[in-house]
């Protein structure tokens, strides 16, 4: 979403960042005080000599307060903003290093650190996480009530009745508000935050290149509720994560103040730079002479009705870039030296896999990737086809509003109703199936005499499942498919929660020439069960999310 496209809520507005807008000016534009710290007695005191003072508890680390423009904005219901639900006693350290701040926080074997720079209306922020005894890597930026208001689906400030676990929840009106329902994936922002009155509060993420889950994985960037807001720098959330976890110094990530406009795009990731934190010793931090590139010059074999990432994973860090539509070229900077798996995404479904080596100071140029045909489902000669195999629901019914809503939302259509190929199908079919809400759907399709006189091969692909669910099938009642073993995936809740993505799967299912009908003019039904021995009820019955379903020829 560009800063264009930020939506009035009365007087009040609220942004979440795509990668081209360009923002306000780095620095501050004035300078309240000098540029120094100071001892309260309880916290460091830092004053960025521009308009932003912060101070961090002494005992804890906590980010005690946000004061912008003589305006406290951190904080609501007691509580302050830090690392998970706070660390807890902590040593805390601050020294001063020419025209930067920097402050340490030990807790036990993780590493935390905040940063200010003469002149400028940021926080910069690291968490060298070493090992699980930290659950999880959140940074939550804690906001009074009533700074920032906003009715969106990341919302819940005005929706009182709660329908799932304790952090999903329906308005009168039938419209359901999470801090789950951010709508984007890691990928499609590059900040996340509010604006009002002239001043922007901005959480602007990191390269994410500790975190879990690659480019596609989506999680909970912001909320709000009466009580105040909230602003997150997920890291490793244990929820919907499709990679063991990764350690080591992550960041920076900026909280970034502004007088109402999106912050600088020089604090984006792949664009922020630090050489002055270079000699600060920060534990883990690797300068940009440290890291390599990889490059490639092209990738053939495109489907060019579908974007193109390439990601880099080992098992210590995640990295990715967008290929050029008009040729594949990519590049991919900033990366720790290692080996790595390079995967080639059409949407969000692998279609190739390679391995690269990166060295310090170094680009590792490839070729040109071609993609073997066979490698895209999609290139499989089909009798029909619901859907396309791009590794996400798009297109089929409710797969948009998902990102953003329930599956009880007002606005969703029907979960159930049959499918008839040739009649809108994809539009039809559910991008959800539920063992307790539509299992049983029917696809009715024909087949001419000669397709009915042989087997052919069905599949069925999904991008996760909860539960173990998973699809049997059912043809003509004639014939039944054995019921297929779960894949791996998340073990948390997915399809109620805003997210698709799991681990994209296809199920193949021979199904003999015996179970068809003769008669080119009647009706083949084919019928899909939900399988499984787990879950509950209803939208929390186990269930999958479809990513295609053909017939091959």
């Amino acid at each position: 979403m560009s800063g264009s496209a930020r939506r009035p809520v009365g007087r009040r507005s609220f942004v979440l960042g795509a990668t081209a807008v360009a923002g306000a000016a780095l620095t501050g534009t004035a300078h309240a005080a000098a540029f120094g710290w100071s001892d309260d007695g309880s916290n460091y005191v830092v004053d960025t000599g521009a308009q932003l003072v912060f101070k961090v508890s002494k005992s804890t680390g906590d980010l005690t307060s946000l004061v912008y423009r003589g305006t406290e904005y951190q904080g609501y219901g007691g509580m302050n903003s830090h690392i998970e639900s706070g660390l807890g006693a902590s040593t805390v350290g601050i020294r001063q290093s020419g025209s930067t701040i920097l402050v340490s926080v030990t807790h036990g074997t993780l590493k935390h650190y905040y940063a200010a720079r003469s002149g400028e209306n940021n926080v910069y922020l690291w968490t060298n996480k070493a090992d699980a005894s930290v659950s999880a890597t959140r940074y939550i930026v804690r906001v009074k009530k009533g700074a920032f208001l906003n009715d969106e689906p990341d919302s819940y400030t005005y929706a009182p009745t709660t329908i799932e676990a304790s952090d999903v929840f329906r308005k009168s009106d039938g419209q359901t508000r999470s801090k789950h329902y951010a709508r984007r994936r890691v990928m499609d922002y590059d900040y996340v935050g509010w604006s009002s009155g002239g001043v922007g509060l901005w959480v602007v993420r990191s390269n994410h290149e500790k975190a879990s889950g690659g480019p596609f994985y989506r999680s909970l960037l912001r909320h709000q509720s009466a009580d105040g807001g909230g602003l997150y720098e997920i890291l490793y959330y244990g929820q919907n994560q499709t990679e063991a976890q990764r350690f080591g110094l992550q960041g920076p990530y900026v909280i970034a103040f502004t007088d109402g406009g999106a912050p600088s795009s020089a604090l984006f990731p792949g664009t922020l730079t630090t050489p002055w934190a270079d000699g600060l010793g920060i534990s883990g931090y690797v300068p940009a002479s440290g890291r390599g590139k990889v490059a490639g010059v092209g990738i053939s074999g495109r489907d060019t009705a579908y974007p193109y990432t390439v990601g880099l994973a080992n098992a210590g860090a995640q990295y990715w870039g967008s290929a050029r539509s008009s040729d594949g070229f990519f590049s991919i900077p900033g990366v720790l030296p290692g080996s790595y798996t390079l995967t080639v995404f059409k949407g969000e479904l692998a279609v190739y896999t390679t391995s690269v080596g990166v060295t310090a100071g170094g680009t590792t140029t490839l070729n040109t990737i071609a993609v073997p045909a066979s490698n895209d489902p999609s290139n499989a000669s089909a009798i029909w086809r619901i859907g396309d195999w791009n590794g996400t629901p798009g297109g089929f019914k409710n797969a948009e509003l998902m990102t953003y809503a329930h599956p009880s939302d007002a606005r969703a259509a029907s979960w159930t109703g049959n499918v008839v190929i040739g009649n809108g199908e994809t539009a039809a079919f559910p991008c959800y199936l539920w063992k307790d809400v539509n299992s049983g759907i029917l696809v009715y399709f024909k087949l001419t005499s000669a397709q009915a006189a042989a087997a052919h091969t069905l599949r069925i692909g999904v991008t996760t499942a909860y539960a173990n669910g998973r699809p049997q099938v059912t043809v003509n009642d004639t014939w039944t498919s054995a019921i297929p073993s779960p894949p791996t995936q998340p073990n948390t809740r997915s399809l109620t929660n805003g997210s698709y993505r799991g681990n994209n799967h296809t199920f193949t299912y021979s199904v003999p020439a015996f179970a068809w009908k003769t008669d080119a003019s009647q009706y083949n039904v084919l019928r899909i069960d939900v399988v499984s021995g787990s879950g509950t009820t209803g939208y929390l019955s186990a269930g999958t999310a479809i990513d295609a379903i053909d017939l091959l020829a």
